[in-house]
């Protein structure tokens, strides 16, 4: 096929090419649930509101899918103050709604090529790659330049739950477990394709009450629901979105979505009622799902974005996005000099 892959639009996809895309995910150790189809379509369905985009893919002689790449084009603000912004190209998923890890979904043979099609691109326009996990740097075109990075914490789990934490954080946590199995608290984990209707809804409200509670906002609000309402019915045995719900006499009291993904569950968002806060109810969500994931023997739990200091307590290991800029006339110009700014 050579350098110039074949372009789609996102409702253009064939059902045979999705699946080649997803089992093209599947098969390259780099590429996260971000990188799959399913994030990828259903944020273009929702918070992309079907805008212009086009997905770029490379195939081998027979078919098979080698390397998929879904750009749109996207408005930065210069500034949060201003209502200046400028355009730029960007990978589709990316943006709202709090993508990490991201990637190319490539074969190892097409990694080069797919590299010099992104430097092509950015010979005509700027390109902004936020959030890149440390895997895609080799796919970066020439002239590419980091502006930021993010940590994000990880648990690996090889060794099973109950060797995290410092022995104090383990005797913590089995206390906070019999509290709340004396007031009638119980934990279950409801894995991708078992959830029914109402539990997102219900985690949605339930981590709006927590963040009142703090006196702080959110975006996991109605607003993203239409999002992830979809991405929980899409999901599939073994990967989608999956939770770890708290009850109390059948009433969900808290509950943890994340996205299980090959060996990987990324955790999300979690809310629950600020009222059990004295049982810390939150911190043992959070244990029981470390818990969970383990049980079922998979290798890591990533807590995502973010270094909040109870991650450190479950022994989280730093892993850094990075988000990179190739800028290209006026416009590259001014997000270059936004960024030293605030460097």
């Amino acid at each position: 096929m050579g350098l110039v892959p074949e372009l789609y639009a996102p409702g253009e996809l064939s059902g045979e090419l999705i699946d080649g895309w997803l089992e093209l995910a599947e098969e390259d150790p780099g590429a996260s649930w971000f990188a799959t189809p399913d994030w990828v379509l259903a944020w273009w369905e929702t918070l992309g509101r079907r805008g212009p985009a086009e997905i770029a893919v490379w195939r081998a002689a027979d078919g098979t899918v080698e390397a998929v790449a879904p750009l749109h084009r996207t408005s930065l603000r210069l500034h949060p103050r201003l209502p200046a912004a400028v355009r730029c190209l960007t990978p589709l998923g990316s943006g709202p709604g709090a993508a990490d890890h991201g990637t190319f979904a490539c074969r190892p043979g097409r990694r080069a090529e797919l590299r010099a099609w992104l430097g092509v691109l950015a010979r005509r326009e700027t390109l902004w790659l936020p959030d890149l996990d440390p895997g895609a740097a080799d796919l970066l075109p020439g002239g590419a330049r980091r502006v930021a990075g993010q940590s994000c914490p990880r648990v690996g789990l090889a060794d099973g739950f109950e060797v995290l934490g410092s022995k104090q954080f383990r005797s913590d946590l089995r206390r906070y477990g019999r509290k709340l199995a004396a007031a009638g608290v119980t934990f279950r984990w409801v894995a991708p394709g078992e959830a029914d209707a109402g539990l997102l809804p219900a985690i949605v409200r339930l981590h709006r009450l927590r963040r009142d509670a703090l006196g702080k906002g959110t975006t996991f609000d109605e607003d993203r629901l239409p999002l992830h309402r979809l991405l929980v019915s899409r999901a599939r045995p073994g990967a989608g979105p999956a939770f770890l719900v708290a009850e109390h006499e059948g009433t969900v009291i808290g509950g943890l979505y994340g996205f299980l993904w090959r060996d990987t569950f990324a955790y999300y968002q979690i809310g629950w009622d600020p009222s059990w806060a004295p049982l810390r109810l939150g911190t043992a969500i959070i244990a029981e799902a470390v818990r969970a994931c383990a049980d079922q023997k998979l290798a890591v739990f990533d807590f995502l974005r973010g270094t909040e200091p109870y991650k450190y307590r479950f022994d989280a290991t730093d892993r850094e996005d990075t988000t990179w800029l190739a800028p290209h006339g006026p416009t590259g110009a001014l997000l270059t000099l936004k960024h030293r700014l605030k460097g």
